[in-house]
């Protein structure tokens, strides 16, 4: 991690094209501004953390999905014509 002190109106560059200034200090809080292009993400940490756990979430897979889909698959191939699971 890199530790810089900055005062305000001073800024840092990230690449070519990102700028972050220190807007103004008020006791503990800092205000930024960020300059950056349109197709770059910029988010406050709690709001990215909370994307990837529900991003997490939503392509989770339980283990009763699995057992449903592969107890189908069983099924749909002990019907099939030719099954030595069919034939008795």
């Amino acid at each position: 991690m890199l530790i810089l002190t900055r005062k305000i109106g001073e800024g840092i560059i990230l690449g070519d094209d990102i700028r972050i200034a220190v807007l103004e200090i008020r006791g503990k809080q800092i205000r930024i501004g960020i300059e950056a292009p349109p197709n770059v993400v910029v988010l406050r940490e709690e709001i990215y953390q909370r994307i990837q756990e529900e991003n997490l979430q939503a392509a989770g897979v339980r283990d009763v999905d699995l057992k449903e889909i592969a107890n189908l698959f069983k099924t749909k191939k002990a019907n099939e014509p030719g099954s030595t699971e069919n034939s008795g």
